[in-house]
């Protein structure tokens, strides 16, 4: 399709441009065309709307998007140098790629491209946490998510209530989206490899009639709770709540339990009466 079955493999290409990846920018470069290639097919469909890419690095899975028939890609990177590989990308890819030098915690999905927006990325291990829950925030505007991060992110963010990897990015996520693992990646499939698995999960956002328009409630009552989450909740929500244990009871709930054994659906219902406090 276009140039881009031509191009060079991309070992050369980072080769010939002196480009290594960089601890500071949490960079491991994905090589392996087949990895990144389904990948790209996870978030099918591609030929419409816009698909979102943070931190292409060298473009390996910029490449792959493309080659599954993304119809525009927008490709948002900090670091400068790798704007040596992604021009030379963005030359063969007939006006289907867009190259971003920004922060993507700066920007907003929406002023991206027109939807649907998908965004499908091998996330910077450093800001992976911090790009979801602003992503969380932005949900209206997203059709779609396919991440990589750590496993362990992804334990956290699939985790049911009542173990051990149970926690706040657990709620909010999975109240937000639907959440699915689909499948891990080995460290050797990175230059450099990470010293842990990473794996790779789709988020779609569930319809806005079935989420809270504002997510800041329930981040402060999951924060508290989750916070101190050995203490039982009628300690750790005295924070939020003048009076966590008629706010608890009332919602049928023990005040003596701890965070983790509290569903979803029951954050949700205390991030309910927030406003009432």
């Amino acid at each position: 399709m276009d140039g881009v079955e031509a191009l060079p493999p991309l070992r050369e290409t980072i080769a010939a441009h002196g480009f290594d990846a960089r601890k500071r920018f949490g960079q491991h470069f994905l090589l392996d065309l087949n990895l990144t290639r389904r990948i790209a097919r996870a978030a099918a469909p591609l030929d419409d709307g816009t698909v979102i890419e943070v931190g292409p690095g060298p473009g390996g899975l910029t490449r792959a998007l493309l080659l599954e028939g993304a119809r525009r890609v927008v490709a948002i990177e900090l670091d400068g140098r790798a704007f040596g590989p992604l021009l030379e990308l963005q030359a063969v890819a007939s006006g289907r790629l867009e190259l971003v030098e920004a922060d993507a915690l700066r920007l907003e999905p929406r002023d991206l491209g027109p939807a649907p927006r998908r965004i499908v990325a091998n996330l910077p291990y450093n800001v992976s946490t911090a790009l979801l829950v602003q992503w969380l925030h932005a949900a209206t505007d997203i059709a779609d998510m396919v991440l990589m991060f750590q496993k362990e992110v992804v334990d956290r963010l699939v985790a049911a209530p009542r173990t051990k990897d149970y926690g706040r990015l657990s709620v909010l996520a999975q109240h937000v989206c639907e959440v699915r693992r689909l499948f891990d990646v080995a460290p050797t499939a990175f230059v450099p490899p990470p010293k842990v698995t990473s794996a790779v999960a789709r988020l779609t956002p569930r319809p806005a009639a079935d989420r809270l328009a504002d997510l800041r409630p329930l981040e402060r009552v999951t924060a508290a709770a989750f916070g101190q989450r050995r203490k039982m909740l009628r300690g750790s929500l005295a924070g939020v709540f003048s009076d966590p244990v008629t706010i608890l009871e009332g919602l049928g709930l023990k005040p003596t339990a701890r965070a983790e054994e509290l569903t979803v659906e029951d954050f949700v219902k205390l991030a309910g009466l927030l406003d009432s406090e």
